[in-house]
């Protein structure tokens, strides 16, 4: 069986191939998101067409048209070199696709290219302290007072908010209509005055996540994404991006490689751990499991470029995706034996300790971004059409 892409995708492959070697010791070890060093290769990666490649030039993109044997070429070329391909994050991978959909001409000339370029950071105003996963239960508000939206609120668990330049935020401006419909999508700088972040230290030891108070937060009547009250249908549909996001195969393909490496490279009694049957069988359990969530990777690319429903196959991204994920790092920290145990400040410690990071993380995303078993429930209910679980008398 001939499993090739083909000739002329062959060559694009070569092509890519030789721009990795000749310049993927430019690429950032880790992302900064700040950092020169991070946003000179995210520019060189836009001008040779390997980030934006799909998004309009007007916008400051490549402007290729869609070609998913292309974007699948490009992941998995960045994906076995294990360099970096290039920003992700709420900004490019969520709010810069639901502009293109729902934004205004002047909205996407407005974001789309700093955000693409690494130059204006966002984090997204969803949670709050009561309406963890039921969202549309939301209680932060806005008041339109002439040219101006009045906001107060909370939001909780608000990733980057500590880093970002704007938020992009749900609230709730039509308090007398039925919940999911008097929701709408804003958009505001953090420097606002009456906006407060507090940082939340999780188990992984960062302050990642934030509370953010919101007193009389002046935002201009035009910041809002869609039209007032259709919030809703605009969360739902970035909420589908961050699914896809937070599973993404090409980054569990990465960080396969680097466990594989890892296996290789560390050795008991004289023995490489890959070669120990116990830990084999498990490396090759999850390989086949990423195999079948990139597989279907590409039936959402195919469902995207030919502009038809994704259906079940972007359903099951995030909640495959991220126990996926846990489970790959979960075998490096066993593999690693007592230096597994092991965290910062430890000389012996392997890799930086970034499995011992990305273990805590992901066993946190399994949560965030909507429950495991609130994935399951929408897998069940839009998915595969079972009835609505039974609300509580």
């Amino acid at each position: 069986m001939d499993l090739s892409f083909g000739p002329a995708y062959e060559a694009f492959r070569a092509q890519l191939r030789a721009f990795i070697e000749q310049h993927g010791h430019e690429a950032p070890e880790r992302v900064d998101l700040r950092a020169p060093r991070t946003l000179a290769w995210q520019q060189e990666l836009i001008e040779h067409g390997y980030a934006g490649r799909t998004i309009p030039r007007e916008y400051g993109g490549h402007g290729a048209p869609p070609d998913i044997l292309e974007a699948r070429i490009i992941a998995e070329e960045f994906a076995r070199a294990q360099v970096s391909p290039g920003l992700a994050g709420q900004g490019i991978k969520m709010l810069i696709p639901t502009l293109l959909h729902f934004g205004s001409e002047a909205q996407r000339r407005q974001f789309i290219r700093p955000t693409l370029y690494g130059e204006m950071i966002w984090c997204q105003g969803y949670s709050e302290p009561n309406a963890g996963s039921d969202l549309a239960s939301l209680r932060t508000h806005a008041v339109l007072e002439g040219d101006h939206w009045r906001v107060n609120g909370q939001k909780i668990w608000t990733s980057t908010a500590h880093l970002a330049d704007w938020m992009f935020c749900l609230v709730r401006t039509e308090p007398d209509a039925p919940k999911h419909q008097g929701i709408s999508f804003l958009l505001f700088p953090m420097s606002t005055p009456g906006i407060e972040v507090r940082p939340l230290t999780t188990m992984v030891g960062d302050a990642s996540f934030n509370e953010v108070f919101f007193t009389d937060v002046r935002v201009p009547r035009d910041s809002m994404i869609g039209q007032r009250g259709d919030g809703w249908k605009v969360a739902n549909t970035l909420l589908g991006f961050e699914r896809g996001m937070l599973g993404d195969p090409n980054n569990t393909l990465m960080r396969f490689n680097a466990l594989v490496e890892l296996m290789k490279r560390e050795t008991v009694d004289g023995t490489r751990l890959i070669d120990n049957p116990l830990l084999r069988e498990r490396l090759m359990k999850i390989q086949g499991r990423m195999l079948a969530l990139r597989a279907n990777d590409l039936r959402l690319l195919s469902a995207g470029v030919n502009d038809t429903p994704a259906r079940l196959a972007g359903l099951v991204v995030k909640l495959v995706g991220t126990e996926l994920r846990h489970e790959l790092e979960a075998l490096a920290i066993d593999a690693l034996g007592e230096i597994g145990a092991l965290y910062r400040g430890s000389p012996l410690l392997r890799d930086d300790g970034m499995w011992q990071q990305h273990y805590m993380y992901f066993l946190g995303l399994i949560i965030g971004g909507g429950t495991a078993q609130i994935q399951k429930n929408i897998i069940a209910e839009r998915g595969l059409g079972m009835p609505r679980e039974p609300k509580l008398a």
